[in-house]
């Protein structure tokens, strides 16, 4: 018997990260039957489904949505990967009309808003999943597999150091990735996956600390149940170390003496995602909790700099200008 497709429908179909979930789609050989987006340029529908109903109008799009349901072909899941601020709201817009959510990081912005939402997915019994494809990635399996023992098991806490440099240009600051009430600052908008993967392999927060925070840069202390972590993120090209050349990314994560580098190894972390969320074995709202909370009070927590072992090596290279300190209003 030839198996039934499964309907899909996506809010945010023209940024960066929704080409992945598109393939994520088509490869667990699924349909996408409707596209929202107040931005025109999705050609990249073309490339994937080229038959999908497309809308810049919420109203249309959720019109749209309904008349499928009245038909009997309603859709199975949507998907957001709206801009982070919007999450929220557009999750709670999928458990309105009683479809499971699948949603891009961050799942939602403070811990509060996601209190919220655990509790109307329980009320309507519909569920909402995380993309954490971090978790799914083989040397993060293979470290959990290490570390990921009971506490008693540990002569004493590992000793890790991370570092994501990810470079972003002067576009950055004028979108809403740039304002951090709209996306969460760079500690949630790039650091959320390695936090929860720590997390998920090292056990509960015990104390935390933040050195640096600034508009291009983040750093600070973070010891869990099984590791004490230095850690440092940055979008300024000018973070990378020397020795690495002309890279604009560079992620590693050194645990005592072992370096493992994160920058390859991502190509099928979607699909397998939705594998298992097709599976029922997706990570649901309550996996994150522990994560926000974490970035909450990093965000919440007043800079300071100690002279101590605790101290990322990168943390007191010289802050840069903003990209937009010396332009005049309106100009």
């Amino acid at each position: 018997m030839k198996k039934t497709k499964l309907r899909f429908a996506i809010i945010g179909v023209a940024g960066y990260i929704a080409p992945k979930h598109l393939k994520a789609i088509q490869e667990t050989g699924n349909d996408l039957v409707a596209a929202l987006d107040v931005s025109d340029s999705v050609g990249i529908l073309d490339s994937y489904f080229p038959k999908t109903s497309f809308f810049t109008s919420f109203e249309r799009f959720d019109r749209f949505i309904e008349k499928q349901k009245r038909l009997g072909i309603g859709i199975d899941y949507l998907v957001v990967c709206s801009p982070n601020y919007l999450h929220d709201a557009h999750i709670r817009y999928g458990i309105r009309i009683g479809v499971p959510v699948i949603c891009e990081k961050p799942l939602v912005l403070n811990p509060w808003n996601l209190e919220a939402i655990t509790e109307m997915s329980k009320e309507f019994s519909i569920p909402v999943f995380n993309i954490l494809q971090l978790r799914l990635h083989p040397a993060v399996i293979k470290l959990k597999e290490k570390y990921g023992i009971p506490i008693s098991q540990i002569p004493q806490k590992v000793e890790i150091e991370l570092t994501y440099i990810t470079s972003r240009g002067p576009w950055y600051f004028a979108s809403w990735k740039g304002d951090e009430s709209k996306s969460g600052g760079i500690v949630m908008n790039i650091g959320v996956h390695f936090f929860d993967m720590l997390i998920d392999i090292f056990g509960q927060v015990i104390q935390t600390e933040t050195h640096r925070y600034e508009y291009d840069r983040c750093c600070g202390y973070l010891e869990l149940e099984r590791a004490k972590i230095k850690w440092f993120l940055s979008i300024n090209n000018d973070t990378i170390p020397k020795e690495e050349g002309n890279k604009r990314t560079f992620r590693q994560l050194k645990i005592g003496e072992e370096k493992f580098d994160f920058s390859t190894g991502f190509t099928n972390l979607h699909t397998l995602s939705y594998e298992k969320i097709l599976n029922n074995k997706g990570f649901e709202a309550s996996s994150v909790k522990a994560v926000l909370e974490l970035i909450h009070n990093i965000r919440k927590m007043n800079p300071q700099i100690k002279n101590d072992s605790n101290v990322h090596q990168l943390a007191c290279l010289p802050a840069t200008r903003h990209p937009f300190d010396d332009e005049t209003p309106n100009e």
